[in-house]
């Protein structure tokens, strides 16, 4: 016998080394586990699959084909960790979900931790909510329930409603046992809550403080007011940057009536600033809540609305365009040139544009400094128009001729000009009328710099041409 395993104990079963050199879970690994499917060999399943951590479970299920996701879960019956479903994109969590009974669900989710639980529960349908809650404890099934009555992305569906709270006329020493005796008691936790009667949030105890005091001192000599606790309706992101303001390991959630209701802990708010930040990202591109995982069909739903917008502002831009076709037939070096100007005008748009709506999402970019901020990329713009018009001027002019080297260049330091002034004006003013910039900032940017490029360009030439 293993002399470091202690007698009547079971010997730790190390999970696999499932990931490359560059963190990239293996292909052979997957085909084994394929091949363990493919032959129902439930041993090596549970010896290879039930043992890897929630988020290494959530990268092979990726990896995995459908079919064989099906077939692992069902598999693995009880041992399969419901956990992992939280690690999975939304599409690959609901074809799992869908292909199971309500019962094993609710069998699943009475293992997790409520907001695990409720992360899981808050995308099915409503009947098959009811369904599953039914079927678990009475004391759950409330705290379920209530977390999933609150509104989506709110900080009451992110908290976890296993908590320890005491009453501030407790010793040290009584909370210290009832931490040791309550088998009830969430896995981890960082702070122990102080309430009245009613469950009216009264203040804290950070656990190190606890350790540190005489089990004879009461806990309302020791607590300290909860000076960040989170109403239950705040958003996610606003509860996100509280913890990120105030170096926050866990946080008391509270109701409208100041009574304690839930912990939001750090793990959930990384992944919450995770997912804000993908959402963003997602939506400057006018992809939306797409997913790797998504259904071709879906995949070109979600796409289709912003190109259609696009396809009208690039109509509005040829319409500018077909204002000097006159211009361009005579002065064909136009056309060759005219979209060097209307490109580099959107890359600089969206280099400002990207800034500042990030600046925005994170608050850094408000009334007081806005001005400055604004006469700073005016400056920037200007700037780097003088720079890369001069050098697009050299090269037209030794191009085509020195004539077409003036115009190409004052024209790009008037779009550079713009394109600085619309990145940063475009997202503010979204931002002031309650629209997210994240969204539509791109669209109206573009056109801007595709706008006012062309008609720089070709309204200088025509000008010069014309009149010169």
């Amino acid at each position: 016998m293993d002399e470091n395993v202690a007698e009547g104990a079971e010997p730790h079963i190390d999970a696999p080394d499932i990931y490359n050199e560059d963190g990239v879970i293996k292909p052979s690994y997957v085909a084994h586990i394929g091949a363990a499917i493919a032959d129902r060999d439930i041993l090596t399943l549970k010896q290879d699959v039930a043992t890897l951590h929630q988020s290494e479970l959530g990268d092979l299920l990726e990896a995995l084909i459908p079919d064989q996701r099906r077939a692992l879960v069902e598999l693995l019956g009880a041992d399969f960790d419901f956990t992992a479903l939280t690690e999975v994109d939304e599409a690959i969590r609901m074809q799992i979900v869908d292909a199971m009974p309500n019962a094993q669900i609710a069998q699943g989710v009475q293992e997790l931790d409520s907001d695990d639980a409720v992360y899981i529960l808050e995308d099915l349908d409503e009947d098959d909510q009811n369904e599953i809650l039914a079927q678990l404890p009475f004391t759950e099934r409330i705290r379920l329930r209530r977390s999933l009555d609150y509104p989506e992305e709110s900080a009451g569906r992110r908290m976890q409603t296993e908590f320890v709270a005491v009453p501030p006329f407790w010793t040290v020493g009584q909370t210290i046992d009832y931490m040791r005796e309550d088998q009830n008691l969430p896995e981890h936790f960082f702070q122990i809550f102080v309430i009245d009667p009613t469950f009216k949030l009264l203040g804290a105890v950070d656990l190190d403080k606890i350790l540190r005091t005489q089990r004879s001192v009461k806990i309302e000599d020791v607590m300290h007011e909860t000076r960040h606790a989170i109403p239950a309706t705040m958003d996610q992101e606003e509860a996100a940057r509280e913890f990120q303001q105030y170096d926050l390991l866990s946080a008391a959630v509270v109701d409208e009536n100041e009574r304690l209701v839930g912990v939001l802990t750090i793990d959930d708010v990384v992944d919450v600033i995770q997912q804000e930040a993908e959402e963003d990202l997602m939506r400057m591109g006018g992809v939306g809540d797409e997913e790797l995982s998504d259904s071709v069909l879906s995949t070109s739903r979600s796409r289709v609305p912003w190109l259609l917008v696009n396809l009208v502002t690039a109509f509005l831009a040829a319409s500018v365009i077909s204002l000097f076709d006159a211009t361009i037939e005579k002065v064909v070096a136009l056309a060759v040139l005219m979209p060097i100007v209307a490109g580099m005008g959107g890359n600089a748009g969206s280099q400002t544009m990207t800034v500042t709506v990030r600046a925005l999402a994170t608050r850094d970019l408000d009334i007081y400094n806005a001005w400055r901020i604004i006469r700073r990329e005016m400056l920037v713009g200007f700037i780097n128009g003088i720079i890369l018009g001069f050098l697009i001027g050299l090269v037209a002019g030794a191009w085509f001729s020195p004539s077409i080297g003036v115009i190409i260049g004052i024209a790009m330091v008037i779009n550079m000009f713009v394109a600085a002034l619309g990145g940063i004006l475009i997202p503010l003013t979204l931002d002031r009328f309650k629209i997210d910039p994240a969204v539509a900032s791109a669209v109206f940017v573009t056109t801007v710099t595709d706008v006012v490029g062309f008609f720089a360009f070709l309204g200088l030439a025509t000008l010069w041409f014309n009149f010169g």
